[in-house]
């Protein structure tokens, strides 16, 4: 049963609920209020913990065994007693179990079922990653103070333009974009260079008429806003095409938003910061940008999840009419994402839904009364350090002047590890307090003045550039090797590995069955011809023609160059008609000339083999159906026919 009020039926066997509602039952509230379980338990800024007392209505044997969804989140903090109030057995589910989680299990794993399986087993599908440079993102750049020119800066909280004057040059780092300053010429670039890619690299087999399904990571609801501004702009599209999904829409309902992602032909480019990084599924999705970096290894993990579920072709086409299937997602990495060390931590900022002046207000009564609330001191760390990267030098200066020349970073630190130090410190007398700054009243009202004042400068000055953008080279290498590797497993086993291996073509044929039984086998190994193709031309640059045709002939291209047969990898079309004519000459060098009736004849049968691999003389009546077909064909070529379809198809597969 679906729990849907606050009471537990004895009769049920099973019962679904969230552990919102199963905390507020456990509290004794007769009613709760479902719009309260929309937001998920890792993305809900209460993050105090939930303490639980002996409810007698509730026994603790209620239940023989909790099964947890998404276990990974906050459990092991936020919710812990809320698990740990019954007699059960707890069973954890995860795609990315943390130190944390795993440690609230004993390390108790029971059952793993990784990526590699699951997309073996067409759960899920596999991703490649496509990596994005550009001058500002990597070196950040300087706003040159200029006193004819004054510079845009735009109020985080009130989103009010305004303009100053530098007294002197503004120089940033990459850690600075979209923090302390906006470089919209940095975010222009790097959405023009998606535009540029997605079609040419990423999905060369489709028309350009809708783009994937797309989801940007931004770092703020500020930076979303100007991702979302920009992509209306680049791809010259309306409002409906690339929207914002954050809690900060207004009246507008998220879930309705997420919904509209999901089945909206028009609607595009979703762009987020945490709201559907994790627990959604968005099964369209193909394409994940990162325009913010990410710390922790099972939030990125998570993030990329969102790419990974399959979808039936057929509801994929319902939303993307240019798709065939999705048999792999891209992640973009515009900012360095999937090379930056990860970690796996909780996060500092433990209470969120605290205002700076209410953390200040409970560190001033924790200094009266002498107990201190660890989690406080975190928050208020963290909040300090974020801070100070925001305030300008001239705002950090009057700060550190008020406390003896330290600065926010550093005070943040002596917080940080007095928090730490918190149980020994009970049983010692304490030397030295850095919370007592926070008794002067000169300094805390600065504190929260300079706090209200935040801004971001506007860098419409510095214009960015492409540096590079292409695929991860390793993952393209440990592809080929995958390849090669498959080749040499099966060469005796697969039809057309066997035939292609022994280069044998006269005595068995390579028909379209024979070559769709390749492709379907390497289709469970991951493997398809764009995926394939994109490996060799990363690789191989210079050597590998761009965008190859549907056809799946193209398989045979691509095993003749793995074997080193071919010294270039091209549309397998291209080299079918060069081999045309050559064979074409090698007649006229035998003095055997062809009527204009009969060249439309071979050329019809030389399509077909290109198409199809091979073409046999049973084919004849299909292939020139709208020339009089099989009849006709005897009449023109008389006996000489079937050797002239066997000849030509040896000659065209080479």
């Amino acid at each position: 049963m679906h729990l849907e009020t606050n009471h537990i039926p004895t009769e049920s066997k099973v019962v679904i609920t969230t552990i919102q509602r199963l905390y507020s039952i456990l509290r004794g509230e007769s009613e709760f209020d479902s719009a309260e379980e929309e937001h998920s338990a890792f993305e809900n800024e209460d993050k105090e913990t939930k303490e639980v007392a002996y409810n007698p209505q509730i026994g603790i044997d209620t239940f023989d065994f909790i099964i947890i969804d998404e276990c990974h989140r906050s459990i092991y903090g936020l919710w812990r007693q809320v698990l740990e109030y019954f007699d059960a057995f707890l069973i954890g589910l995860s795609a990315t179990p943390s130190k944390h989680t795993l440690g609230f299990f004993a390390q108790n794993v029971v059952a793993q079922y990784d990526l590699e399986k699951s997309i073996l087993d067409k759960v899920n599908v596999g991703y490649e990653i496509f990596r994005i440079k550009t001058q500002i993102s990597e070196q950040g750049s300087i706003i040159e103070a200029n006193a004819e020119f004054q510079i845009p800066f735009r109020d985080k909280d009130t989103r009010k333009i305004g303009y100053e004057s530098l007294e002197e040059d503004l120089e940033y780092s990459k850690a600075d974009l979209d923090r302390s300053v906006l470089a919209p010429s940095q975010i222009r670039t790097i959405l023009e260079t998606y535009r540029d890619k997605v079609f040419d690299l990423l999905f060369p087999e489709r028309e350009r008429s809708f783009l994937p399904k797309t989801l940007i990571f931004a770092k703020d609801d500020n930076h979303a806003e100007e991702i979302v501004r920009l992509a209306r702009e680049v791809f010259n599209a309306d409002n409906e095409f690339a929207q914002k999904i954050t809690y900060n829409i207004g009246n507008q309902n998220p879930q309705e938003i997420i919904n509209a992602f999901r089945h909206s032909k028009k609607f595009r480019i979703a762009v987020t910061v945490d709201m559907i990084a994790t627990g959604t599924d968005i099964k369209p999705l193909e394409v994940l940008i990162f325009m913010r970096d990410i710390k922790s290894a099972s939030y990125y993990a998570q993030m990329v999840g969102r790419g990974v579920r399959s979808i039936h072709n057929d509801d994929l086409r319902a939303v993307t009419p240019n798709a065939d299937c999705k048999t792999r997602f891209y992640v973009i990495d515009a900012v360095g994402v999937s090379e930056s060390q990860k970690i796996d931590s909780r996060p500092l900022e433990c209470k969120k839904h605290l205002s700076l002046k209410e953390l200040l207000q409970q560190v001033r009564e924790g200094l009266e009364k002498g107990e201190y609330d660890k989690d406080t001191l975190l928050s208020l760390a963290s909040r300090l350090t974020r801070l100070e990267l925001k305030l300008s030098k001239e705002d950090n200066a009057s700060l550190q002047e008020l406390n003896f020349g330290k600065s926010l970073c550093a005070l943040a630190k002596e917080i940080l590890e007095f928090a730490d130090s918190l149980q020994a410190l009970e049983r010692a007398e304490i030397a030295h307090n850095p919370l007592e700054i926070f008794t002067n009243d000169t300094f805390c009202k600065l504190l929260l003045e300079l706090a209200k004042k935040s801004k971001i400068y506007i860098d419409e000055i510095s214009q960015d550039s492409v540096l590079s953008a292409e695929f991860d080279t390793q993952k393209a290498q440990n592809l080929i090797a995958q390849f090669n590797e498959f080749i040499l497993q099966h060469k005796d086993e697969i039809t057309a590995l066997s035939i292609l291996y022994s280069q044998n073509y006269k005595n068995r044929h390579l028909t379209y069955e024979v070559i769709a039984e390749l492709a379907h086998k390497l289709k469970q190994d991951s493997m398809d011809i764009p995926i394939l193709w994109n490996a060799y031309k990363l690789r191989d640059k210079g050597k590998v023609s761009k965008n190859p045709s549907k056809n799946l002939t193209n398989l045979i291209s691509l095993v003749r160059y793995a074997l080193k047969m071919d010294t270039e990898l091209q549309d397998f079309a291209i080299g079918a008609n060069a081999r045309y004519n050559l064979w074409r000459g090698r007649c006229i060098k035998k003095g055997i000339a062809f009527s204009p009736e009969q060249e439309e004849f071979l050329e019809l049968i030389k399509e077909y083999i290109i198409a199809n691999g091979c073409a046999e003389i049973k084919d004849i009546q299909e292939i020139c159906a709208d020339l009089g077909g099989i009849y006709r064909a005897k009449a023109i070529f008389k006996d000489s026919l079937p050797n002239l379809v066997e000849e030509l198809s040896l000659a065209l597969v080479g």
